[in-house]
C-alpha cells in the first residue's frame, strides 16, 4: 500500500459505519433462503426476478419491495441470520464499530414479538463479536408514513428492552411526513436517555434537517444531503459540527441526485461538514460500505487525508464511549503512519 493510492487507503482503513438499516441488507439469496425456511412465498419468481426488481424511481418505490421482502423474516434465528450476513461483510470492508437500524414496526405489524426481533439482532451482534471483533450497537427507528399515536405505542413496548436499545431513530417516507410530526415521540425517547438521530434532507427539503434539530433535537442527520440549497443550513451544519450520515449510491439509486458526479458530497466537505460515509440498504442499492468508497472515489478522486477525514469523522460521530472512540482513532492513525501518510 502507498500514501499514492487513495482508494487502496480508503478500503483498507478501520472504519464506522453509522447509517445501515438492518433489514436493507438482506440480500436475495437469505431473502429466498428464509422464505422456503418459514413457508413464505415471495412475489418473484427467483433471486434473478428479485434483483430485476431493483430499479427504483423514488424512495418510495424502494420501500414497497423493501417491506414485502421484510415478510420472510419471522423467528429469532431469522433476524440473527441477517445481523451476521450483514456483519460478515462489513467486517470485510474494515468496519469495526455499526450503528444499526432496525424497524420493529415492520414486523410487529405482521405480529413478530418485539422481543424475537430484539433478541435475534443481539444474538447476531453478540456473534459477530466473537467472529470478527466488530462491536455493534442497536438504534430503533420508527416508520414516519405512520401516525405519531402508532410510533408512541411502539415506543411503549420497546421500553421494557430500553437497556438493549441505544439510540432512536426516524426513518421510512420522508417527502409529507416532517420531523414536526413527532415532537411527542422524540421528547418521550430523549427523557429516556438515549440519543436521538433523525433521516431528514433527502428526499425533504433542507427545512426538514432544522426541525430534526430544533424540534426532535437530534443528534446526527441521516442524509442531509439537499442542506446546501439552503445556504444558512449548511453553515450551521458546519458550525455546529452536527454529522452527517450519507449514503452516495442510495441517493443516487433512488434518483435524488441523477449521477454520482452531481451528488452535493464535494459541497458538503468543503463547507467543513462532519461527514460520514454510510451503506444504507446496501442489498438494495449496489452495495456495502468499500462500494460507496469505490463509487466516490471514481467520481471525485479525494485524497488521503479526506479519507482519513471521513474515516475519523464516523468514530467522532458514533455514540460509544470517549475511550473506545480513543482507541478507534489510535488504530486509524497508525494505519494512516504505517502507509507514510502524514496527519498534519
Amino acid at each position: 500500500m502507498s500514501c499514492a493510492d487513495p482508494l487502496a487507503l480508503a478500503l483498507g482503513m478501520p472504519k464506522a459505519e453509522l447509517h445501515i438499516h438492518i433489514e436493507g441488507s438482506l440480500e436475495p439469496g437469505l431473502a429466498f433462503a428464509l422464505a422456503r425456511r418459514n413457508g413464505v412465498a415471495l412475489p418473484y419468481a427467483d433471486e434473478a426476478a428479485l434483483k430485476a426488481a431493483y430499479a427504483f424511481d423514488s424512495l418510495q418505490s424502494f420501500l414497497d419491495l423493501y417491506y414485502a421482502c421484510a415478510a420472510v423474516l419471522q423467528t429469532r434465528a431469522d433476524f440473527r441470520d441477517l445481523m451476521l450476513a450483514y456483519l460478515e461483510r462489513a467486517a470485510a470492508d474494515g468496519v469495526i464499530h455499526a450503528e444499526i437500524f432496525f424497524d420493529p414496526q415492520t414486523h410487529t405489524a405482521r405480529g413478530i414479538p418485539f422481543a424475537t426481533v430484539l433478541d435475534g439482532l443481539d444474538d447476531g451482534l453478540a456473534e459477530g463479536a466473537r467472529r470478527w471483533g466488530i462491536s455493534g450497537r442497536l438504534i430503533m427507528c420508527f416508520l414516519r408514513h405512520l401516525s405519531e399515536d402508532e410510533c408512541l405505542a411502539a415506543l411503549a413496548e420497546a421500553e421494557p428492552f430500553i437497556g438493549r436499545i441505544h439510540g432512536f431513530g426516524l426513518d421510512s417516507s420522508e417527502r409529507g411526513h416532517p420531523p414536526a410530526k413527532f415532537a411527542r415521540l422524540f421528547a418521550r425517547c430523549r427523557a429516556l436517555g438515549r440519543p436521538v438521530v433523525a433521516h431528514a434532507g433527502e428526499e425533504g427539503p433542507p427545512a426538514y434537517i432544522t426541525e430534526a434539530l430544533d424540534i426532535l433535537g437530534a443528534r446526527r442527520i441521516d442524509h442531509g444531503v439537499r442542506a446546501p440549497e439552503d445556504p444558512a443550513v449548511l453553515a450551521r451544519l458546519a458550525r455546529e459540527g452536527v454529522p452527517l450520515t450519507v449514503c452516495p449510491l442510495s441517493n443516487t439509486r433512488l434518483c435524488v441526485f441523477a449521477t454520482m458526479a452531481e451528488h452535493s458530497l464535494p459541497r458538503l466537505i468543503a463547507a467543513g461538514a462532519r461527514v460520514t460515509l454510510n451503506s444504507d440498504d446496501p442489498a438494495y442499492f449496489g452495495g456495502y460500505l468499500n462500494d460507496n468508497i469505490r463509487a466516490v472515489q471514481a467520481a471525485f478522486g479525494f485524497d488521503a487525508a479526506t479519507w482519513y477525514r471521513l474515516a475519523r469523522n464516523s468514530f467522532e460521530a458514533s455514540f460509544a464511549g470517549d475511550a473506545e472512540k480513543a482507541g478507534w482513532i489510535a488504530r486509524l492513525d497508525a494505519y494512516f503512519a504505517a502507509a507514510g501518510v502524514p496527519l498534519g
